[in-house]
């Protein structure tokens, strides 16, 4: 017995001893397996990349106009979010939108050994810097190395610094050096005053801080600071670590700027050159990560008889699926399959792979919604009706919201005060402004720089998420309001506008059709200008910066009193102050610009007869007076080589209102002189004119037209071959949604004229997309239009994290090389979320041509 119990024994201790054994080597195989895990390396575009995870580097670089976009740097995606941006050597703690940025010297990509280098300069403080970023382990090495030391007046304000968005880690924790931290759902730090005299300067001397006399600015002090800090250790997808030997720090960029983002930061040291400073960052990755699908679709739904196609956007690294169904929702609440169909792949578009699903086969009306694996779409409409009043809101919110001058009331809100009643000063000679306005070495006006320019506090709106009025996309909105009241006879009203009290009232009928006062309102601050300047200016906009990024009601961007010299900064005396804050006209001359005016009050005049005579008629004088002057000019010096550029559009444009106004046949002669030629060059410019005209012309024009239509569909049938979505795509720093809206509604034109040449879905394409069939998400680009719809925006409501109804946003961005980018949760990125007068007056003739489209087919 005890021999067995021996053996025994010793057969359980050798069979511990082996699982001891394989439990250490499964362990440290594990540990090496987790070391030796997925790296980062340098794809064919250039940037580091592994599952879950890519880091860019300048492939965005700041822009000279509008400085600090969030857009630019260093740039991390996780798990294809975008979380961080802005890795650069930078002069502030929590840098805003405008103070100094580096100039990009030259990028160096060693991929052999996983490197990328940046070379930055600020050549104002005779100073460079080498940025190098490179794989190492599960994450990557961020180094600045120097040639020379730190300029001294530079020594302490120097550092690197990386950018992480707020919104991203609103609700999370961080820990510094093992020491837990809640990052901040609204900024309340500690701030230091500091004497103005030893701030950078800002862009071209401006001020972003308006200190009410007392020659200081403020900085905020750090969150906290350490050597190690984790973000998110609670959040696999959100999680990034971040060590170095030198002090990071970690700021709230919103204490200075609403748009602010968090800021990790080191300071530079004094008195060395060679690597200098250097951060381990380790973003964390799931291992075999994969994005979950977006299954794109219109918000608002389908007519029955339209086609309708789901585009399904996957991971490159996922598999699509065969099959995906559609469900209808009953009276009762229950969801049943009516249709089971295949998923066709189609390819890869930018960083992602794409597939479709056709369920055009559903024509009963109803509410609907598609299912692709785990993942079901919210509720949408098919029906005859859909289009009905997809435009309601933007005409009787989004456009009295906007309006300048006036007081709106909603209900118990009020949306903001009569603003700018102090309008307007010449601005001054050689002046670099912000928003791209400057002035010359002449006003090219009666008036001298600073002087009064009366009747220029009436009508206009309120450009985009700013204040202020820019002449050029004024005469877009007024044109297109026009051509929405010429041709679909828009009766709505329920608007109140009363302009003897400035006092508007939405939800009001009044008895008026609410964009005939919408097109009076616009028209009235151009014709302001040919009042004033005999033509049209540029704009109209605050003097200070610190006014320009203004944030709340309107009317207390400037005090509303008459600025008087003689006073003292912030006296007042009746109707008068001596606080420098009312706007300034920008008043060089420029033909295009005139004749974009000429167009939209020449077309005006025809919308006023009748409603507002006194006012139609003056429109007209204006608009043939400005044109002689502009011909007469024209013909005593050099072609404009812009109008040659662009074949003659603008000015084509002009006389194409003109004549329709006038039936003079000398605009109709001067429109064919110039549109022709400009379709041989640049057809895709023209054509949007050109369709205009169909209207007003004989067959013999629409025959000479035919073949440039033949043309244009096969660059109609080319985009369907280029990305899913079929519509035309563009890069850069502001997204396309107002190219895709006037591509839509030329191909509406051109199907009402041609339609055996071009089909009504290349209409449908452009409102589906803007609905919601686009790439990133399946999210409705118009507020509160649509099941799910913009609900944050970069209004001027925006520090609210809000929206105002019927704002159409720019859309998806492609941020180079390959990352469409709009983001749901963050309103401040303006090239993807800022609403703008011009796009919403587009999207109101869309949307009723879209209606009446639709109508045809029933």
């Amino acid at each position: 017995m005890e021999k067995y119990f021996f053996v025994y024994k010793k057969n359980v201790i050798s069979g511990i001893i082996l699982i001891i054994i394989f439990a250490v080597c499964f362990s440290f195989l594990s540990l090496n397996t987790r070391a030796q895990g997925e790296k980062l390396s340098i794809n064919q575009l250039e940037y580091f990349e592994k599952t879950g995870l890519n880091i860019l580097v300048f492939h965005n670089q700041y822009n000279g106009m509008f400085f600090d976009e969030k857009t630019a740097g260093i740039e991390i995606i996780q798990h294809e979010r975008r979380i961080a941006t802005g890795g650069a050597i930078r002069l502030q703690n929590t840098p805003e939108q405008w103070d100094q940025i580096p100039d990009f010297v030259e990028r160096i990509v060693d991929k052999e050994n996983n490197i990328v280098s940046v070379i930055l300069s600020y050549p104002d403080f005779d100073f460079k810097a080498k940025l190098i970023v490179k794989a190492k382990d599960e994450g990557f090495l961020l180094s600045v190395e120097l040639d020379k030391p730190l300029p001294e007046l530079l020594e302490g304000r120097a550092g690197l610094n990386l950018e992480f968005e707020p919104a991203t880690y609103f609700e999370k924790t961080f820990l510094m050096d093992g020491k837990p931290g809640i990052f901040p759902l609204h900024p309340s730090d500690q701030m230091k005053v500091i004497s103005r005299e030893k701030q950078i300067p800002q862009f071209a001397n401006h001020i972003t801080f308006d200190d009410h006399e007392y020659s200081e600015y403020l900085e905020p002090y750090a969150i906290v600071k350490g050597q190690k800090l984790v973000m998110a250790p609670d959040d696999p997808e959100r999680m990034v670590a971040l060590m170095s030997e030198d002090d990071l720090m970690l700021f709230d960029g919103r204490n200075v700027a609403q748009n602010g983002w968090f800021v990790v930061r080191s300071l530079i040291p004094a008195n060395k050159t060679g690597k200098v400073l250097e951060w381990f960052i380790q973003p964390n990755s799931i291992d075999n990560w994969i994005k979950t699908p977006v299954i794109s679709h219109s918000q608002v739904g389908y007519h029955p008889d339209q086609e309708k196609i789901a585009i399904i956007e996957l991971d490159k690294n996922d598999t699509p699926l065969k099959t995906a169904s559609v469900f209808q929702i009953t009276e009762d609440g229950d969801r049943v399959e009516k249709h089971s169909g295949d998923v066709v792949e189609w390819g890869e578009f930018l960083r992602y792979n794409y597939a479709k699903f056709d369920f055009s086969s559903i024509k009963e009306p109803g509410l609907y919604s598609i299912k692709y694996d785990d993942q079901q779409t919210k509720t949408f409409q098919i029906g005859t009706h859909i289009y009905e009043n997809v435009w309601h809101q933007t005409l009787d919110v989004w456009f009295p919201v906007q309006m300048d001058h006036m007081f709106v009331n909603e209900a118990y809100r009020v949306w903001h005060g009569a603003a700018h009643l102090d309008d307007a000063v010449q601005a001054p000679l050689n002046h670099q402004h912000f928003d791209g306005y400057r002035m010359g070495d002449t006003t090219e006006t009666q008036y001298k720089p600073g002087e009064r320019i009366p009747g220029l506090n009436i009508g206009g709106w309120f450009d985009a998420g700013d204040f202020d009025i820019r002449t050029g996309s004024h005469c877009q909105t007024v044109l297109s309001l026009v051509e929405s009241w010429e041709a679909f006879n828009l009766q709505r009203d329920q608007t109140l506008v009363d302009k003897d009290t400035r006092f508007v009232d939405i939800h009001h009928p009044d008895g008026t059709a609410d964009i005939l006062q919408q097109i009076e309102h616009g028209t009235l601050a151009l014709v302001a200008q040919h009042r004033a300047f005999g033509r049209a200016i540029a704009g109209i906009i605050v003097p200070n910066l610190h006014q320009y990024h203004h944030l709340g009601d309107g009317v207390t961007q400037t005090d509303n009193l008459l600025y008087n010299p003689e006073l003292k900064p912030y006296e007042t005396v009746g109707n008068e102050s001596g606080t420098n804050d009312d706007r300034w006209a920008f008043t060089n001359k420029s033909s295009n610009q005139n004749y974009s005016s000429i167009g939209a009050i020449s077309a005006a005049s025809r919308a006023l007869k009748g409603y507002n005579d006194e006012l139609s008629v003056e429109c007209l004088k204006y608009a043939e007076k400005a044109w002689e002057d502009e011909q007469n000019q024209k013909n005593s010096t050099a072609p404009n080589p812009t109008n040659r550029r662009f074949g003659g559009s603008v000015e084509a444009g002009a006389a194409l209102q003109l004549y329709i106004a006038t039936k003079n046949d000398k605009y109709s002669q001067a429109f064919d002189d110039l549109i022709w030629s400009g379709l041989e060059g640049f057809g895709g410019l023209n054509l949007s004119i050109i369709v205009k005209a169909l209207p007003y012309t004989d067959q013999a024009f629409h025959k000479k037209l035919g073949p440039f239509v033949e043309r244009y569909k096969d660059q109609l049938e080319e985009l369907g071959t280029e990305n899913p979505f079929g519509v035309p795509f563009r890069t850069g720093g502001w997204a396309g949604n107002s190219q895709i809206i006037s591509w839509a509604s030329t191909n509406y034109l051109l199907n009402k004229y041609f339609p055996d040449i071009i089909d009504k879905e290349y209409v449908y394409k452009g409102i589906n997309y803007i609905f919601g069939c686009h790439p990133v998400s399946n999210i409705s680009f118009v507020s509160g239009v649509g099941t799910y719809s913009k609900r944050m925006a970069y209004g001027n409501n925006r520090a609210d994290y809000s929206f105002i109804a019927g704002g159409v946003v720019p859309g998806v961005m492609i941020l180079k090389p390959d990352y469409p980018e709009n983001k749901i949760d963050w309103p401040f990125l303006w090239g993807e979320n800022e609403y703008v007068i011009d796009i919403s007056a587009h999207y109101i003739f869309l949307s009723n041509a879209v209606n009446e489209l639709a109508g045809r087919s029933e």
